[in-house]
């Protein structure tokens, strides 16, 4: 079995090769700007001009695609002024995290496996999923506003990382500025589109292909030595009613339990996974200070299990629709985005145990079904990640293109003398300033809580 040690070994062998092979490539003068085969930094691009017809042909329909491109500047602006008013709030409440919880550097990055929150394997096929669309939905609009596009391709670092469309730079440069803002948005347009549609999807198999197995607690983890350990409670049942009492939600049960005491016994409902259906079980208490050390809580009966983060009729309603979330709509959605920072996405393990599958969907099984459900999560997820990331007024971001334009125009607006050559100038430098500021805001979360 291989070790992480050896994983790592096997990562930096490929990275090698993969030097390696750049390197033979490039003393053979097969790697240059006006051959198939490029370098972006240290990714390999490999330039086609296949599919150039089948972008034409799409991009036909300028009316359309120019009304879609309006629409999609406008969600890049919203997203653009979301993302940056998130970043001052971040900064703002970075000067109260302790240096102990400070995030850590692989956290900056989206990428899947490196980034703690993005598993790999859906994290991958996400990412290469919503970079090839967004890169396509460049050309298209490029070819539907008459600028040419040069190549197609795909981009690769040891491995295929994404897809590219290469745009005729001087056409680029040349056109006016509202064709350029389109370009410029439809990547993020693309990222937007979707994930609303793998919501959608995610929403549809989870509201009408899973239900959870009982409405109360999960039980996360079972502390040994304690009077649920001592039971047959295990991770994955489902707590149902304490002493007689309902326990729907994490405040009923402990409430349930305040108005217990120590040495009490009780009777305690539960569905067993084992069982497979609700059982009850006489269970006596012990101290909850036995636990806490608190001498407050010396007179408070304790079972000894950590709840699930969220109970499982609430994680099967944040997946099915968050907007119509018992916490309300926007409170639903700020869940469904940090299910992952829960590890609660994907679910898998325990928190799979807690459902079971009904209707046409159940032909796939527990693991088939949450296999697609989870795809489905993070393709929405890291298509969102990638339309909020692109919106960023930073160069070289679709968002440092369109704010560049917007600081033109906005000049152009109260510097009536200023000639072209001024107002890009003008735009570069602001472009600039804002690229700094968006690099300070970010650094500055990792930098804040160690002062």
């Amino acid at each position: 079995m291989l070790t992480e040690t050896d994983g790592y070994a096997i990562v930096v062998a490929a990275i090698a090769l993969y030097g390696l092979l750049l390197y033979a490539l490039y003393r053979r003068g097969l790697i240059g700007p006006d051959r198939s085969l490029s370098l972006l930094g240290p990714a390999l691009m490999t330039k086609t001009r296949r599919g150039l017809s089948l972008l034409d042909r799409i991009g036909r329909f300028r009316r359309v695609w120019s009304w879609l491109a309006d629409f999609g500047v406008l969600l890049a602006a919203l997203a653009m002024a979301a993302v940056i008013g998130v970043l001052l709030l971040d900064s703002i409440v970075a000067l109260s995290i302790p240096a102990s919880a400070a995030p850590q550097a692989s956290e900056a990055l989206g990428i899947p496996g490196l980034n703690p929150i993005i598993p790999l394997g859906y994290g991958v096929v996400a990412l290469v999923v919503g970079i090839v669309l967004h890169e396509l939905m460049h050309g298209v609009i490029a070819r539907s506003q008459g600028i040419r596009v040069k190549s197609v391709g795909v981009l690769w670092f040891v491995v295929p990382v994404g897809a590219f469309v290469e745009p005729d730079e001087e056409e680029m440069t040349g056109a006016r500025r509202r064709p350029r803002a389109r370009v410029a948005a439809a990547g993020i347009l693309a990222n937007f589109g979707l994930a609303t549609v793998f919501f959608l999807l995610l929403g549809a198999a989870v509201g009408g292909s899973v239900a959870p197995n009982a409405n109360g607690i999960g039980v996360a983890y079972v502390l040994p030595g304690f009077p649920a350990g001592n039971a047959s409670l295990q991770a994955g049942d489902i707590i149902t009613t304490v002493n007689g009492t309902a326990v729907p939600n994490e405040l009923a049960l402990d409430d349930a339990l305040a108005r217990t005491t120590p040495n009490e016994t009780i009777p305690l409902s539960f569905y067993s996974v084992s069982a497979g259906r609700v059982v009850t079980e006489s269970i006596t208490l012990t101290s909850k200070s036995s636990y806490t050390h608190d001498p407050s809580d010396a007179h408070t009966g304790f079972l000894g299990f950590s709840p699930s983060y969220l109970t499982p009729a609430q994680l099967h309603g944040i997946l099915a629709d968050p907007l119509t979330s018992s916490a309300g709509p926007f409170d639903g959605v700020i869940l469904w985005i940090v299910l992952p920072l829960a590890s609660l996405e994907p679910v898998q393990g325990t928190t799979a145990t807690y459902f079971h599958v009904v209707g046409p969907l159940a032909a796939l099984g527990t693991s088939g079904f949450w296999l697609l459900a989870n795809l489905l999560f993070w393709l929405a997820w890291m298509n969102l990640l990638l339309g909020l990331s692109n919106a960023l007024p930073l160069v070289p971001l679709d968002g440092g293109l369109l704010f560049r334009d917007f600081a033109g125009w906005v000049a152009s607006k109260f510097k009536k003398g200023w000639d072209a050559a001024r107002l890009d100038a003008f735009s570069g430098k602001a472009v600039g300033v804002s690229s700094g500021v968006v690099v300070f805001l970010l650094v500055w979360q990792f930098i804040a809580p160690h002062l």
